[in-house]
């Protein structure tokens, strides 16, 4: 079994210390094989918030990451360095590689940025990006949980999230469906949940799940949920699991496991 812990929309320059704390005892207790981070590192995208943020990632001791800016990782304020070095800040810390992908003999993690330096918070995409993923996913190993993370979601649970779905996202989950995807993990609204896209799109050729991860330790909480992360558990009985932060006692806790369909 491979676990991957899912940290999405962390802010950091408006982190709560009680949950940087209780996400470092959950992932020491709980010693996952990958991170993936899906984007919204920052607040404001400045030096010192890339910085804390690399901390905090490392000191969860997680032995692979797989990190993918959100639009809070783009300078808001900075028109120059928005408009001519977009992605500086998130390398200088993280690396130029903005897309990624993870593999082991049970999954295959493919992740992708979805930020644009031309829009202010929505995400996009491409046709490209749709086509490299499918014929990556058309090569993916029997027996694997084929995962595509981006930032902004392709299924929304409220009206008022309408907007801020993932440009494109229709004609990416239909083309990734035909190559194998089993679920697109997402961010950016700060809601956590998962969600048969086959309720949307009953024609999909196979089950696909939206697995969207809360905020994990900002204090920009919504909905009355507090901070949230996922757990997704590979095997046979593949497995989102969302933990929240109980104020009471300062941990993470297991307040949902939902099974994946998962055709083969």
């Amino acid at each position: 079994m491979t676990v991957v812990l899912q940290v999405s929309d962390t802010h950091f320059g408006t982190e709560r210390p009680v949950a940087v704390v209780a996400l470092q005892r959950l992932s020491a207790e709980l010693r996952p094989d990958l991170l993936l981070v899906t984007g919204d590192i920052t607040q404001r995208a400045r030096p010192a918030q890339f910085a804390r943020a690399k901390v905090v990632f490392d000191q969860l001791g997680v032995p692979a990451q797989l990190i993918i800016p959100g639009n809070h990782d783009i300078p808001l304020f900075n028109v120059f360095a928005r408009a001519f070095h977009p992605y500086g800040r998130f390398a200088e810390v993280f690396g130029n590689a903005l897309e990624g992908e993870y593999e082991r003999d049970d999954l295959l993690v493919i992740a992708i940025n979805t930020t644009r330096r031309y829009r202010h918070k929505h995400g996009e995409v491409s046709p490209e990006q749709i086509d490299r993923v499918a014929e990556r996913l058309s090569r993916a190993r029997p027996g694997q949980l084929r995962l595509v993370a981006v930032h902004q979601p392709v299924a929304v649970t409220t009206e008022s999230d309408i907007n801020n779905l993932l440009r494109g996202h229709e004609r990416a989950v239909r083309r990734w469906a035909v190559a194998g995807v089993d679920a697109v993990i997402g961010g950016h609204i700060h809601l956590p949940y998962v969600l048969p896209l086959k309720q949307t799109w009953p024609d999909l050729p196979r089950a696909v799940s939206a697995i969207q991860a809360g905020t994990a330790v900002s204090h920009r909480l919504r909905g009355g949920i507090s901070n949230s992360v996922n757990v997704i558990r590979t095997g046979p009985g593949a497995v989102v699991e969302r933990w929240d932060l109980d104020e009471g006692t300062g941990r993470f806790r297991l307040v949902q496991s939902t099974p994946l369909d998962v055709e083969r």
